[in-house]
């Protein structure tokens, strides 16, 4: 009778890496001390995984769908505005539109706004505050608008009314902010209406949040502070939310969700995984590891499959501290002790490589294992960049990476045509 395993899937956010001038050339893996994770490679098998295509960058949420056993059809229709809506519990309204969006920093000057801070100085307490004062605005045409803190200086817009339309520009001028400010929102088809519509809806908005927000307490104490004050919104990612249903859901798996980071649980939450949260669990450097590490062992219990998702890497990554990201690989690394085991399929895995250098994400392959006590050993003897590109693996997609992972724990049936959507 065949025995099935269950798994633990460590998503390492942003851990591909590219060389630290600081480090000599290396990563910040292939600096740091991980102990446990080298044995996990040297008695396991090592790749490199492309979440989608070779080259491609890619945002968390298309990592994570990828991972999380969505095919790569409804991954790339998904946008994140509506992942976030459901980490924050907006998930029972399937017509309204919802946008990821920052609080951010803005001087407003006659023909718009200039972006001083895309994060407001990554403002992390009072944001409810901030959401309550703006409310539900009325921005005619029957739209109405509120926001809905999320993690950190995160924020959820909510757009309900008549007939919106997610074919709509963004207001985040991204990496670009400094030379071209906050962005007007635009139909990506001028011809079409409602599109045009729902632009103007927002662009509106864009004057009444920066009115409000710029008298608030909270910002007028944040400047008396010399801290930037949130006194705005930067728009992204408009989308409803979906109908999906990832491989897991179809084997019928009971999965399970361990993160801090509200886009993890947001698609925890669509797509029916069970999620465990704590105070203790942030999506920062602050985490707890070792309280994650152990609800990931209690939830193996009556789960097949255990999601532990870390944040705090990207944020090094982003923060361009590969000092931080070095230390914080190390304290994983110790942290994941508990997990390995002689019954346990386990993999260590990211949504995407973030370069240290520029904080920005690129489309480097992202260094791979996947550890069964009972599967092949390849020729790797550390976990890394260089070492995994020699693994027996080799270069696959986030989606073959998760079959990958299905197949040793023996849960996979041979091919059958409904299974064409998950192909990678």
């Amino acid at each position: 009778m065949l025995t099935t395993q269950k798994g633990v899937m460590i998503i390492l956010d942003g851990l591909g890496d590219r060389g630290i001038p600081a480090f000599g050339g290396k990563t910040p893996l292939e600096v740091a001390e991980t102990p446990n994770m080298d044995r996990l490679a040297s008695a396991g098998q090592c790749g490199l995984v492309d979440p989608l295509f070779p080259g491609m960058p890619v945002g968390t949420h298309t990592g994570i769908c990828l991972l999380f056993g969505l095919s790569k059809q409804d991954t790339m229709k998904l946008a994140r505005g509506p992942i976030e809506a459901s980490g924050v519990g907006l998930n029972s309204n399937d017509q309204a539109l919802y946008f990821r969006c920052n609080f951010a920093t803005l001087k407003k000057h006659k023909h718009g706004y200039d972006i001083i801070d895309r994060r407001a100085g990554r403002i992390n307490s009072g944001t409810e505050s901030l959401a309550t004062a703006v409310g539900t605005i009325d921005l005619g045409d029957s739209i109405t608008a509120s926001l809905h803190p999320a993690t950190q200086h995160r924020v959820v817009l909510q757009l309900e009314g008549n007939r919106l339309s997610h074919d709509i520009s963004n207001t985040d001028s991204g990496n670009q902010y400094k030379t071209k400010g906050l962005l007007p929102c635009l139909a990506n088809d001028p011809s079409d209406d409602i599109a045009v519509k729902t632009a103007g809806a927002v662009n509106r908005l864009m004057d009444i949040v920066y009115q409000k927000l710029s008298r608030h307490p909270l910002n007028l104490e944040r400047v008396e502070n010399n801290l930037p004050p949130a006194n705005g919104i930067i728009c992204r990612s408009p989308g409803k939310l979906p109908k999906v249903k990832p491989l897991l859901n179809q084997l019928k798996l009971k999965t399970a969700v361990i993160s801090g980071e509200r886009t993890v649980l947001g698609l925890g939450e669509l797509l029916g995984y069970d999620l465990f949260v704590n105070e203790s669990f942030t999506a920062s450097h602050d985490t707890d590891l070792h309280a994650k590490v152990k609800t990931a062992i209690m939830a193996l219990d009556d789960h097949d499959m255990v999601y532990l998702h870390i944040k705090a890497t990207d944020i090094h990554s982003h923060d361009l501290n590969p000092t931080g990201k070095c230390s914080m690989l190390s304290k994983i690394d110790d942290a994941i002790a508990p997990l390995i085991s002689d019954s346990l399929v386990i993999a260590i895995t990211a949504d995407h490589s973030t370069d240290t250098n520029t904080g920005r994400h690129t489309g480097d392959p992202i260094p791979s294992l996947i550890y069964n006590p009972r599967g092949r050993v390849d020729g790797c003897r550390t976990f890394s960049e260089l070492a995994c590109s020699s693994g027996g693996m080799g270069r696959i997609n986030s989606s073959g990476f998760i079959m990958t992972m299905l197949d040793q724990m023996n849960l996979l049936e041979n091919f059958r045509p409904k299974d064409s959507d998950f192909i990678a």
